[in-house]
């Protein structure tokens, strides 16, 4: 949706899968980077304030970024001769919660797009965006799009929902980090939400989360391919994200690589090792609306431990001032240090389940390349390492090697 060029080659993909009898929906996001131009000239107005005053009227204004997409997007239609029509999020309506900049979706009437499709009309919905119990209208946070698709998909009980990206698919990991990564025909829920939690970039993890819930096929393409790819070659392409149960479930053990730059870690050296002490430290980072990861408590000597966890780079000051100020010296403890330099490499696979070893091999690659693991967590289908951010890709690298996963299948 970068330009109108683009706009009009979206349409001519919409009506080529039209004209082939399928009742289409369509959520586009808004022009590329019309949403950062918006924010910006709203910050040029209030620049020396907080934004909390301002959080309704910035979802008014963001809004219409999607509203004006979706309207280019419905005369392109037109003028390509079908019979369109677009929507906001409150004309659906799209029923949210009061979560100003980050809301999160209730309900969706389906009966006003319902008869518009049985009158074989497409419909354009704006993503990104509803509207709350008191009228006002909400945006989903970014990369809403992606989760407004799901759920008109999901309230609508559509075959298939098509998330067109800026990557044909789902791959082993980063190709720009392994180019021996390959794409993957089909993932499982569980799977895709492990990637999108741990870093993968290719969903926005809310709507993974959505589909899953409501068991929504999805399905990852390209929006860069041809619009007039032949139709039943593009409805095969891609990666197709579904359900374990599936018989045409890829069987690998690990079926990809994920990792996050952008952690860090801190440590409570020193604290007396008693009942409550995770909840004493971990209680005010979480009332200051920081989201922590991986959690390590260190075995008690003398009556003391060290208890380490991972939070965002953007929260690492901010929870470290909070520990060294008030929460260390309320407990006693040695001192509070951290490391903003990690990364955070993680293996995933429904295959896990049943295979035994998975975790051994994973330590032992990383012994031969020299890298030291300094914090692990584990799931079902996961098994997730802290390093320093400096052997980031050389561990994907070998990961990807020693679980087959450079192999062309």
């Amino acid at each position: 949706m970068g330009s109108t060029e683009r706009i009009r080659n979206v349409a001519k993909r919409v009506a080529k899968w039209a004209r082939a009898g399928h009742q289409m929906v369509v959520v586009p996001s808004a022009m590329s980077g019309e949403t950062n131009r918006l924010l910006a000239l709203a910050g040029e107005l209030a620049p020396d304030h907080p934004e909390t005053p301002y959080y309704r009227e910035l979802d008014m204004l963001a809004a219409t970024g999607e509203q004006a997409s979706s309207a280019l997007l419905a005369i392109a239609l037109q003028a390509e001769g079908l019979d369109a029509v677009s929507y906001t999020g409150w004309q659906v309506p799209v029923r949210t919660d009061s979560s100003y900049t980050k809301a999160r979706i209730e309900s969706i009437d389906p009966e006003r797009v319902r008869a518009d499709l049985d009158a074989g009309r497409v419909v354009i919905i704006t993503g990104f965006q509803g509207i709350d119990p008191l009228g006002n209208i909400t945006t989903l946070g970014r990369g809403g799009s992606d989760t407004s698709a799901v759920a008109v998909a999901a309230a609508l009980k559509a075959d298939e929902c098509l998330i067109y990206t800026d990557v044909d698919g789902v791959y082993t990991t980063d190709p720009r980090v392994v180019p021996a990564a390959r794409r993957l025909n089909s993932v499982s829920f569980e799977e895709m939400l492990e990637m999108a939690s741990l870093g993968s970039k290719v969903l926005q993890i809310r709507s993974v989360e959505f589909a899953g819930k409501y068991k929504v096929p999805m399905r990852v393409l390209s929006s860069f391919t041809s619009w007039d790819i032949d139709l039943a070659e593009e409805a095969k392409s891609g990666t197709l994200i579904t359900f374990e149960e599936d018989e045409k479930m890829e069987k690998a053990v690990v079926s990809g690589i994920a990792f996050n730059r952008g952690e860090a870690k801190i440590s409570v050296r020193g604290v007396p090792d008693t009942p409550g002490i995770a909840a004493a430290i971990l209680g005010p980072v979480a009332d200051a609306n920081i989201d922590v990861d991986v959690i390590i408590q260190n075995i008690s000597k003398d009556g003391k431990t060290d208890f380490s966890f991972t939070v965002s780079q953007t929260d690492y000051q901010r929870a470290l001032d909070l520990l060294r100020e008030k929460v260390a010296p309320e407990l006693g403890a040695a001192e509070v240090v951290g490391n903003p330099n990690i990364a955070k490499v993680s293996i995933v696979g429904i295959g896990m389940r049943s295979h035994v070893g998975v975790a051994s091999t994973m330590f032992r690659t990383l012994a031969q390349e020299g890298v030291n693991i300094q914090m692990i967590s584990t799931s079902e289908i996961k098994t997730s390492v802290v390093i320093d951010e400096k052997y980031l890709e050389l561990a994907v690298r070998a990961l990807h090697t020693a679980f087959g996963l450079d192999k062309v299948e």
